[in-house]
């Protein structure tokens, strides 16, 4: 689709449609996904919530967001997404949401009408068939196609597991294959997060639709690419936020030595820092889901910026949240090491943090980039 470029407003401050919507997001997960029972889940043979999945397609229309209307969507914008997919870090939801929306934005870059409005009415859920950690190589090299038959595997592909249809990149075209074709073979794998489960795609002569070919598949995946990098940024401020709340809460009632343990200057300057990174987090992340409402053609500055940035500060916050908890955050039954598993494998997804910022160094003509 061609995508029309706007001016970034300059405006990042969430609207009151985006503060309504995070407070229904919010009010939805403390109710059906606490993190005990998120907890409990990752121990189970279903790690992926499959009614809260439910809950969000169907009665907040979650997928529906960005999605224009001519093709069955909400018609609001990536800023409304990104507060999902902040409020989901908060909560380290266990739903395909990131793999699901990546696939209607391959979508809607491509005109493909008709199977994005399943996607968007909550009718399927949907996949993108690369490795997690895909930055650069945005093709399956691994698959090869035939008369519209695919033979090859992918390994590392998030969202899958409960997914309805996958989404293939194969030589210059992308390929769409439901999952319960002849020949198809989904294998979960064990994932550093046990709320993102990961599985390894095996595709032996599986028939598939021929969605989109040409030039054009591979410069919707690079813009799609970067829309989930913006969108991982807003899931890691999420889990940083939520991560400085827990710790702050703890260290006001904690006692130690007959003193409280926020009233130790050294652990409020080590709170009072992680606040600053997290502000300058929040500014990357919202200008990032700015361009991308927008149409900006300063969007992959903008994601490669909040993309790095925010994987490092939600992990230095889920550290400090371990640690300021003492005893009681290393063990399993404390929801830290959760959010702990979500920023070190966010941080990994779709490129580190030291590939965007050499990305970005290329952008934006930094000398010595490339030495």
């Amino acid at each position: 689709m061609t995508q029309i470029t706007t001016p970034v407003t300059g405006n990042l401050l969430y609207t009151d449609t985006e503060t309504e919507l995070r407070s229904s997001i919010r009010s939805l997960l403390e109710k059906a996904a606490p993190w005990d029972s998120v907890l409990a889940r990752t121990e189970s043979s279903e790690t992926t919530d499959r009614v809260l999945w439910h809950a969000m397609t169907h009665r907040l229309g979650c997928t529906a967001l960005a999605v224009p209307e001519r093709h069955g969507g909400a018609g609001a914008s990536w800023r409304e997404a990104a507060v999902v997919a902040e409020e989901l870090g908060r909560a380290v939801a266990p739903v395909p949401y990131l793999g699901h929306t990546l696939a209607m934005s391959l979508l809607d870059e491509l005109g493909q009408s008709e199977m994005l409005q399943r996607l968007a009415g909550g009718e399927a859920t949907a996949a993108v068939a690369l490795p997690f950690a895909s930055a650069e190589v945005l093709t399956n090299d691994g698959v090869r196609v035939a008369n519209n038959v695919l033979t090859g595997a992918v390994d590392t592909v998030a969202d899958t597991l409960i997914a309805d249809i996958l989404l293939v990149p194969a030589g210059s075209g992308l390929y769409a294959v439901n999952t319960d074709a002849d020949g198809l073979a989904r294998n979960a794998i064990v994932s550093l997060d046990m709320t993102r489960p990961l599985a390894d795609l095996v595709f032996n002569d599986v028939s598939a639709i021929a969605v989109a070919t040409g030039p054009r598949v591979a410069a919707a995946l690079r813009r799609t690419w970067q829309l989930g990098a913006v969108l991982l940024a807003c899931e890691q401020l999420g889990v940083a936020e939520k991560c400085l709340e827990t710790t702050v809460e703890y260290l006001r009632v904690r006692r130690q030595f007959a003193r409280i343990l926020g009233s130790y200057q050294a652990l409020k300057h080590r709170l009072a820092d992680l606040w600053v990174l997290i502000t300058q987090a929040t500014a990357a992340a919202r200008y990032a889901a700015e361009c991308a409402a927008t149409g900006s053609a300063d969007l992959p500055v903008a994601a490669a910026l909040a993309k790095s940035h925010c994987s490092e500060v939600a992990q230095s916050a889920a550290e400090e949240c371990l640690q300021l908890h003492g005893g009681i955050g290393f063990t399993w039954e404390h929801p830290a090491h959760l959010y702990l598993k979500r920023a070190k494998s966010t941080a990994i997804a779709l490129g580190g943090p030291a590939y965007h910022r050499t990305e970005l160094s290329r952008l934006i003509d930094l000398r010595g980039a490339d030495r």
